[in-house]
């Protein structure tokens, strides 16, 4: 059995988090039982890896609304995960184990303090705890380290005992800035004393650790996010068209690397897909691939369907086959869109329509701006400032495309 924990510091999971749990899916898809850990008492103390400066405490009422939701969106991603698996080819005799969704608040919210100095104090000696990089590189800061983000190794370390002792749980997965809190939980695994009637006293194994490395673009960005926001995998919070749009964007330097992690195509396929992109890289195959791939895996065959119909009403210039449910379904939650009534949509003039809606800051900026040749209707240029839309001029008789210079939109549509 193998798991992975999350800290549940949003009420999303985003595309930082693809990593664990695609290697989650593949010990999954090869008949092993896989655990997704939510850290709702972990999160409430704040784990100091990988930062240089304390976390703030996070509140316990949104901790636990985190929690509750991520429950859901991890259970989701799997579900929708084994259909894309089955489209590439994963099949398996016997049924594949479901995804086990646990919360370590269920255990810690009632562990006596003095019951775990006793158990799992003495395990643990503070010279190694101070040695771990995550420490260590607090003490060396300015700020320092607190008691309470000392101590997160503890409980990290108590939650993979918990489950190698009532789980039979032997493997831990996490990035590299975890291997210092799997190690303690190895050490607690190795050193304490176990009730005879454990599942783990049974079993000869000890447990293990997996790390990977922390993800970066090749400009060293951090992966899964975009400029300072996260690219979310819940579509109310990053759209269909901006989660796939994140992976369009991929560098060169990056699709590659990011084919062999994010997507279950074979290698060879995906080195075959490389010799293609190197021979046109202008035609971006590898990227549209990539971002196909990825959308399968997350948001399934409707979602790619969303995306891929944004996308060619934001970014194309035939919108002959586009008919108004499918943009509207596809831009669904996107600030971008909206309804008007009849007579806001034919009465209003168009530039007055663009300021109203935000697409242009004030009605003269849109007057001048139509007078520039700047402002387009379904990529027709409009020529005239005094322009009110017409029932004809619609798309479907409903949506009308208004594109401000080369990237600024605002779909109208009528309700």
């Amino acid at each position: 059995m193998v798991y992975a924990g999350i800290d549940p510091t949003a009420e999303s999971l985003h595309a930082g988090h693809l990593i664990p749990l695609l290697c989650l899916l593949h010990f999954q898809l090869r008949g092993n039982n896989i655990i997704t850990l939510i850290g709702g008492a972990t999160g409430l103390v704040g784990d100091p890896s990988g930062r240089s400066t304390e976390r703030e405490l996070s509140d316990a009422a949104q901790v636990e609304l985190n929690a509750s939701k991520l429950t859901y969106a991890i259970s989701r991603f799997f579900s929708r995960a084994s259909v894309y698996a089955a489209s590439r080819g994963f099949t398996q005799q016997s049924v594949i184990p479901e995804v086990q969704v646990l919360n370590n608040i269920n255990w810690l919210k009632d562990l006596n303090l003095l019951d775990f100095l006793r158990s799992t104090g003495p395990h643990f000696r503070i010279n190694q705890m101070i040695a771990r990089d995550s420490v260590r590189t607090r003490m060396n800061a300015q700020q320092g380290i607190n008691f309470t983000e000392f101590t997160y190794q503890l409980l990290q370390a108590y939650d993979f005992y918990e489950l190698y002792r009532t789980k039979g749980c032997t493997v831990q997965i996490g990035g590299s800035d975890q291997w210092g809190n799997i190690l303690s939980g190895l050490e607690l695994i190795n050193k304490a004393q176990f009730s005879r009637a454990t599942v783990a006293e049974q079993s000869s194994e000890k447990g293990f650790a997996l790390t990977t490395p922390l993800l970066t673009t090749s400009s060293g960005e951090k992966f899964g996010k975009s400029a300072g926001n996260a690219i979310w995998l819940d579509e109310s919070l990053s759209s269909h068209l901006d989660f796939y749009q994140f992976f369009l964007r991929t560098a060169d330097a990056d699709v590659v690397k990011y084919l062999k992690m994010f997507t279950l195509l074979p290698v060879e396929e995906i080195e075959s897909i490389a010799k293609n992109h190197e021979s046109h890289p202008e035609h971006r195959i590898a990227q549209r691939i990539l971002a196909e791939e990825v959308m399968l895996l997350v948001h399934g065959e409707d979602g790619l369907s969303a995306a891929k119909v944004a996308t060619k009403v934001l970014f194309g210039t035939d919108y002959s086959s586009l008919r108004a449910d499918q943009i509207i379904r596809s831009l669904r939650n996107d600030p971008r869109l909206v309804f008007c009534s009849q007579d806001e949509m034919f009465a209003e003039l168009l530039p007055n329509l663009t300021a109203i809606h935000g697409l242009l800051p004030s009605k003269s900026a849109a007057r001048q701006l139509v007078l520039a040749g700047g402002l387009y209707v379904n990529n027709v240029p409009v020529r005239d400032p005094r322009l009110r839309l017409t029932r004809e001029g619609l798309l479907d008789g409903r949506v009308a495309v208004v594109r401000a210079g080369k990237d600024k939109h605002l779909v109208l549509v009528l309700k």
